[in-house]
């Protein structure tokens, strides 16, 4: 067999964000996407992060596109459920192992970029409230 017919390794293709830990995740809240936004941005930049993209449409679907250096996953970790969002069971679990595989490989890793892209959607509790019909009894 020649060179040329050698069968090679296939690897996966490498993602649109450039990392080895590009993660997509979906999520839910029960606040306003006006709410929200603001607080996830000044929360994801606070603890290190930067957002690279952020929006939501008219029924309340908020995407946010956003960067971290992996030693501070426990941090991002534990702030997107601070500020009201709740992770899917694969985010849950998507996490769960980079927090892990990075506390397992510090040295190597610590300053490593991690990339997110989250999907979440929003159910606030003032859209999910019935109209309230006042009737008096005369």
């Amino acid at each position: 067999m020649n060179k040329s017919m050698t069968p090679r390794p296939q690897f996966p293709a490498e993602n649109k964000f450039g990392s080895s830990w590009a993660l997509q995740m979906k999520a839910t809240t029960m606040d306003e996407p006006s709410r929200l936004i603001p607080n996830l941005t000044g929360a994801i930049l606070g603890h290190g992060g930067w957002v690279l993209s952020r929006g939501a449409d008219d029924v309340g679907l908020i995407t946010m596109l956003f960067e971290f250096e992996r030693e501070h996953c426990v941090d991002i970790y534990a702030m997107l459920i601070a500020v009201g969002v709740e992770l899917s069971q694969l985010a849950h679990l998507r996490f769960t192992e980079l927090c892990q595989c990075t506390r397992s490989h510090w040295s190597d890793c610590g300053s490593e970029i991690v990339s997110i892209d989250l999907e979440i959607h929003s159910f606030s509790a003032e859209s999910e409230l019935p109209l309230k019909v006042s009737t008096k009894a005369a």
